[in-house]
């Protein structure tokens, strides 16, 4: 029974950092799964949702067991996603223990995100200047848009810290997104408002969680996929509202 609450507990915690750093549902099910029947469990079987982990097996001596762990925060870091796939497969094949596989998860679990926030806001600026290049701005637009999504990167992580209110937070990011790109073009620093919002907006935009969303549904995970793309849509609604404000608000002074 022991070796059958380690086990449970290895899965789990496995299953656990792949949801909250971004995997698709049907991984996080197929990796514990995996992983339990290596240690030689029976009747496995998996629910994953967006919000919840369930897990049951039987044991070698016919014992069933069942747990389950809710995820509260997730966040996007798909380099942890790859750490844990390699930990599981490692111990798949035997190459680790369970207490191995155990220790190394911890050391992913504890360790700090793989991209410094100075990368993050560098790659997010850069990210919404080559956007609004290709959305039709022009060559002088590209500073304002890589400075307005350093600032919109930045609101968002500053929002998040204090708030831990995911959609107010990119509600607000949204807002001031788009009141800097106001503000540089209302100086002269840039020309075509459009682009430059856009360029502003793009590191907001939920990619990640669309495309596990997507893929859910494809692989028959209704309720992950729903769920998902309601994520996905809610973010998108609250970018909207904000750059909208900014808009009214903007637009209402100059006028």
């Amino acid at each position: 029974m022991a070796k059958a609450e380690e086990t449970m507990d290895v899965c789990l915690l496995a299953g656990h950092l792949l949801l909250k750093y971004g995997a698709e549902t049907y991984r996080v099910e197929d990796t514990m799964k995996r992983m339990a029947q290596a240690s030689h469990m029976k009747k496995v079987n998996s629910f994953v949702t967006t919000t919840g982990i369930f897990l049951s097996f039987q044991t070698e001596d016919g014992s069933d067991l069942m747990q389950m762990i809710r995820i509260v925060e997730r966040f996007q870091d798909l380099s942890k996603v790859t750490s844990v796939n390699q930990i599981s497969r490692e111990f798949v094949i035997g190459d680790i223990s369970l207490e191995e596989a155990n220790l190394q998860l911890l050391d992913v679990e504890n360790a700090p995100m793989n991209y410094p926030l100075w990368l993050i806001y560098l790659a997010s600026g850069i990210g919404g200047a080559a956007f609004s290049f290709l959305m039709g701005g022009n060559l002088f637009d590209m500073l304002p848009a890589f400075i307005g999504g350093v600032i919109t990167t930045l609101s968002l992580v500053f929002f998040q810290h204090f708030l831990k209110a995911k959609f107010f937070s990119e509600f607000m990011a949204a807002f001031i997104g788009g009141g800097t790109a106001f503000f540089l073009v209302g100086i002269g620093f840039g020309s075509n408002i459009d682009q430059i919002i856009i360029g502003s907006l793009i590191p907001l935009v939920p990619g990640i969680p669309l495309t596990n969303s997507v893929r859910d549904l494809m692989s028959g995970d209704l309720v992950a996929g729903v769920a998902r793309g309601s994520e996905a849509a809610l973010t998108s609604l609250s970018i909207a509202s904000g750059i909208a404000l900014s808009v009214t608000i903007f637009l209402g002074i100059i006028g």
